[in-house]
């Protein structure tokens, strides 16, 4: 008996066009957020850092760098995570890397919010 073609073998979580959309949509996040910033920061006036604390005590500017600070994060997550399960085989090792990416990544977000509303 013979066996035309190859059996296909689908494996991983099917995440695939949910993760391409949150990745264009927070990258349209995070550009819009620079532009806002640059247009700051070209302002005329010396910059120094009675400037950049007005520019980041304003609420609205605050509110844009939290979605961003969090887009930023499950930018990251969606890159990082498709990662390791596209290279990393053993199941232990690649759950270990998750968990310390997520971690990771929270911490440093919890770390940036926090920065921010210091301000």
């Amino acid at each position: 008996m013979s066996t035309f073609g190859s059996k296909r073998i689908v494996t991983g979580a099917h995440y695939g066009l949910r993760d391409w959309l949150g990745q264009r949509i927070t990258a349209v996040l995070m550009a819009l957020f620079t532009i806002v910033l640059l247009v700051q920061v070209l302002m005329p006036g010396e910059l120094g850092y009675e400037r950049w604390a007005g520019i980041f005590s304003q609420q609205w500017m605050k509110f844009l760098t939290f979605a961003l600070i969090i887009s930023l994060a499950y930018h990251a997550w969606i890159g990082v995570r498709d990662i390791w399960m596209d290279y990393v085989k053993p199941v232990g090792v690649r759950l270990a890397l998750h968990v310390f990416t997520l971690v990771w990544l929270v911490g440093c977000a919890g770390w940036a919010i926090q920065v921010l509303w210091r301000l």
